[in-house]
Protein backbone atom coordinates (compact mmCIF):
# COMPACT_ATOMS: atom_id res chain seq x y z
CA UNK A 1 0.00 0.00 0.00
CA UNK A 2 1.80 3.12 -1.23
CA UNK A 3 1.40 5.46 1.75
CA UNK A 4 -2.39 5.58 1.69
CA UNK A 5 -4.55 5.98 4.77
CA UNK A 6 -7.29 3.44 5.34
CA UNK A 7 -10.84 4.65 5.87
CA UNK A 8 -12.28 4.41 9.35
CA UNK A 9 -15.56 5.21 11.09
CA UNK A 10 -16.22 8.94 10.71
CA UNK A 11 -14.46 9.40 7.36
CA UNK A 12 -15.91 12.42 5.56
CA UNK A 13 -17.34 11.73 2.09
CA UNK A 14 -19.00 13.87 -0.58
CA UNK A 15 -21.08 13.16 -3.66
CA UNK A 16 -20.13 15.01 -6.84
CA UNK A 17 -23.82 15.93 -7.24
CA UNK A 18 -24.63 16.70 -3.59
CA UNK A 19 -24.46 19.97 -1.68
CA UNK A 20 -23.09 18.72 1.67
CA UNK A 21 -20.67 16.06 2.98
CA UNK A 22 -21.62 13.19 5.27
CA UNK A 23 -19.68 10.89 7.61
CA UNK A 24 -19.14 7.22 6.83
CA UNK A 25 -20.67 4.79 9.31
CA UNK A 26 -19.12 1.31 9.44
CA UNK A 27 -21.95 -1.20 9.81
CA UNK A 28 -20.36 -4.31 8.31
CA UNK A 29 -18.10 -5.32 11.20
CA UNK A 30 -17.39 -4.69 14.89
CA UNK A 31 -13.95 -6.31 15.38
CA UNK A 32 -11.18 -4.52 13.48
CA UNK A 33 -9.99 -1.05 14.43
CA UNK A 34 -7.30 1.35 13.23
CA UNK A 35 -5.69 4.50 14.63
CA UNK A 36 -7.48 4.22 17.94
CA UNK A 37 -5.29 3.66 20.99
CA UNK A 38 -8.21 2.31 23.01
CA UNK A 39 -9.58 0.16 20.15
CA UNK A 40 -13.14 1.31 20.55
CA UNK A 41 -14.20 3.95 18.00
CA UNK A 42 -12.31 3.78 14.69
CA UNK A 43 -13.72 0.71 12.94
CA UNK A 44 -12.07 -0.07 9.58
CA UNK A 45 -14.33 0.49 6.57
CA UNK A 46 -14.54 -2.17 3.87
CA UNK A 47 -16.19 -2.99 0.56
CA UNK A 48 -18.95 -4.65 2.60
CA UNK A 49 -20.10 -1.21 3.80
CA UNK A 50 -22.84 -0.76 1.23
CA UNK A 51 -26.41 0.44 1.40
CA UNK A 52 -27.24 3.31 3.74
CA UNK A 53 -23.85 3.61 5.38
CA UNK A 54 -23.61 7.32 6.26
CA UNK A 55 -24.67 9.15 9.43
CA UNK A 56 -27.38 11.22 7.72
CA UNK A 57 -27.65 9.08 4.55
CA UNK A 58 -27.78 12.33 2.62
CA UNK A 59 -25.41 14.63 0.77
CA UNK A 60 -27.86 17.53 0.93
CA UNK A 61 -29.72 18.45 -2.24
CA UNK A 62 -29.03 16.33 -5.34
CA UNK A 63 -28.25 18.09 -8.62
CA UNK A 64 -29.18 14.91 -10.53
CA UNK A 65 -32.69 15.11 -9.03
CA UNK A 66 -33.14 18.84 -9.66
CA UNK A 67 -32.43 19.82 -6.06
CA UNK A 68 -34.49 17.17 -4.31
CA UNK A 69 -33.02 15.78 -1.07
CA UNK A 70 -30.33 13.15 -1.57
CA UNK A 71 -30.91 9.62 -0.32
CA UNK A 72 -27.35 8.25 -0.26
CA UNK A 73 -27.14 4.55 -1.06
CA UNK A 74 -23.81 2.89 -1.84
CA UNK A 75 -24.04 -0.02 -4.26
CA UNK A 76 -20.31 -0.61 -4.82
CA UNK A 77 -16.84 0.57 -3.77
CA UNK A 78 -13.83 0.83 -6.12
CA UNK A 79 -10.17 1.62 -5.49
CA UNK A 80 -9.82 -0.53 -2.35
CA UNK A 81 -6.68 -2.24 -1.03
CA UNK A 82 -6.73 -5.71 -2.56
CA UNK A 83 -4.00 -7.29 -0.42
CA UNK A 84 -5.94 -7.13 2.86
CA UNK A 85 -9.25 -8.79 3.69
CA UNK A 86 -11.12 -8.19 6.95
CA UNK A 87 -12.82 -10.98 8.87
CA UNK A 88 -16.15 -9.97 7.29
CA UNK A 89 -14.71 -10.81 3.85
CA UNK A 90 -14.52 -7.17 2.76
CA UNK A 91 -11.50 -5.47 1.25
CA UNK A 92 -10.07 -2.45 3.11
CA UNK A 93 -11.14 0.97 1.80
CA UNK A 94 -8.46 3.65 1.39
CA UNK A 95 -8.44 7.42 1.05
CA UNK A 96 -8.81 7.34 -2.75
CA UNK A 97 -11.62 4.76 -2.79
CA UNK A 98 -14.81 5.82 -4.59
CA UNK A 99 -18.39 4.65 -4.27
CA UNK A 100 -21.23 4.20 -6.72
CA UNK A 101 -24.75 5.47 -6.10
CA UNK A 102 -27.69 4.38 -8.32
CA UNK A 103 -28.59 8.02 -9.01
CA UNK A 104 -25.14 9.65 -9.25
CA UNK A 105 -23.52 6.75 -11.08
CA UNK A 106 -20.08 5.14 -10.84
CA UNK A 107 -17.45 6.80 -8.65
CA UNK A 108 -19.72 9.75 -7.73
CA UNK A 109 -18.96 9.51 -3.99
CA UNK A 110 -15.43 10.53 -3.04
CA UNK A 111 -13.49 10.66 0.22
CA UNK A 112 -12.66 14.11 1.64
CA UNK A 113 -11.02 12.97 4.91
CA UNK A 114 -10.00 9.42 5.85
CA UNK A 115 -11.12 9.74 9.49
CA UNK A 116 -7.81 8.97 11.17
CA UNK A 117 -6.08 11.38 13.54
CA UNK A 118 -2.84 11.38 15.50
CA UNK A 119 -3.33 10.45 19.13
CA UNK A 120 -0.34 10.03 21.45
CA UNK A 121 -0.59 7.55 24.30
CA UNK A 122 1.11 7.63 27.73
CA UNK A 123 3.40 4.80 26.62
CA UNK A 124 4.53 6.79 23.58
CA UNK A 125 5.22 9.85 25.74
CA UNK A 126 7.34 7.76 28.10
CA UNK A 127 9.38 6.42 25.17
CA UNK A 128 9.81 9.82 23.50
CA UNK A 129 13.24 11.49 23.51
CA UNK A 130 12.98 14.39 26.04
CA UNK A 131 15.36 16.59 24.02
CA UNK A 132 13.26 16.22 20.88
CA UNK A 133 10.06 16.84 22.83
CA UNK A 134 11.55 19.98 24.40
CA UNK A 135 12.51 21.26 20.93
CA UNK A 136 9.02 20.58 19.57
CA UNK A 137 7.17 21.84 22.65
CA UNK A 138 9.41 24.41 24.36
CA UNK A 139 6.69 25.50 26.79
CA UNK A 140 6.23 22.01 28.27
CA UNK A 141 8.63 19.94 30.33
CA UNK A 142 8.13 16.42 28.86
CA UNK A 143 9.16 14.77 32.14
CA UNK A 144 6.05 16.16 33.85
CA UNK A 145 3.71 14.55 31.33
CA UNK A 146 4.13 11.05 32.72
CA UNK A 147 5.21 11.65 36.33
CA UNK A 148 2.62 11.10 39.04
CA UNK A 149 1.45 14.22 40.84
CA UNK A 150 2.67 14.29 44.44
CA UNK A 151 0.35 15.41 47.20
CA UNK A 152 0.59 15.71 50.97
CA UNK A 153 -2.45 13.50 51.43
CA UNK A 154 -1.90 10.78 54.00
CA UNK A 155 1.20 12.40 55.58
CA UNK A 156 0.99 12.72 59.35
CA UNK A 157 2.98 15.56 60.83
CA UNK A 158 4.37 14.91 64.31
Amino acid sequence: MAEKYILVQGAMCQCNFGSAPDQLKVLSQKKEYANDKDGSTKLIASTKDIGQTFNNNSFGSCAKQLGKPCNAIVTEWKGFYEKATLTNGGKVLVEDSKATCPIGGPDCIIVLKHGQSAEASKKQMKQANPKVQKALNPGIDPRTLHQPKLTAEGIILA
